[in-house]
């Protein structure tokens, strides 16, 4: 996680007494879940002081953005092919791994994007927001950064706007240093927050057709 997204957990650390255990459908994960419930317990959503996301981003992704208005510590611990946003596993000392963990607050993108029909489209993303072409034809785009135009004209395929978990995985360099500092602290706790920064890139012309996806 990007150094400016972690802090120090506050000193009235939760006692995790209830700790809800969510998994992906792997066999790995449905067997970490298996094991983890069985010793640990495995509270229901609301009532927990912390969930466990057992697999890979993907899996981390869709834990995070189902959650992610109750503010609810979120720990994942890898059991798939990916595990960038995700801690080691182990089914030890898992109470004492929550306390001492770093937290990483996640402020997702807010999309709200007009398609050729005048429809709204609104959706939150943790990683990105893209806007690419659906036609032959390359798409011409201006983009503006809160209200001021910073490029008049891109032809391109599509545009990115990403958080910086998201720039982590898409840029290899910065993944590399990213994951390094993962390495060294180890130990994240991800809370998802409402706050929401805005993005958006229209098209200058409505005649392409462009679609927008989040994650």
């Amino acid at each position: 996680m990007p150094p400016n997204y972690v802090s120090r957990m506050p000193k009235n650390k939760p006692a995790y007494e209830k700790i809800a255990f969510v998994a992906s459908d792997v066999p790995e994960a449905q067997d970490a879940l298996e094991q983890l419930s069985a010793r640990y317990g495995n509270a229901a959503t609301g009532e927990a002081e912390a969930i466990v996301a057992l697999g890979g981003d993907g899996f981390m992704l869709q834990t995070l953005h189902r959650v992610m208005n109750d503010r609810i510590p979120i720990y994942g611990m890898n059991r798939g092919s990916v595990g960038f946003l995700m801690n080691e596993f182990s089914e030890d000392d898992l109470v004492e791994r929550l306390r001492a963990a770093e937290t990483s607050r996640v402020h997702p993108l807010s999309m709200r994007a007009t398609d050729m029909n005048g429809k709204i489209h609104e959706a939150l993303a943790i990683n990105e927001v893209s806007l690419f072409r659906e036609a032959y034809q390359a798409a011409k785009l201006e983009i503006s950064i809160d209200g001021k135009v910073r490029l008049e004209e891109l032809i391109c395929d599509g545009v990115l706007v990403a958080t910086p978990a998201g720039c982590a995985e898409r840029s290899s360099a910065t993944a590399r240093a990213f994951r390094s500092l993962c390495a060294k602290l180890k130990n994240v706790l991800s809370v998802p927050s409402p706050t929401t920064p805005k993005c958006g890139a229209p098209p200058r012309s409505r005649s392409r057709k462009l679609g927008t996806s989040s994650c």
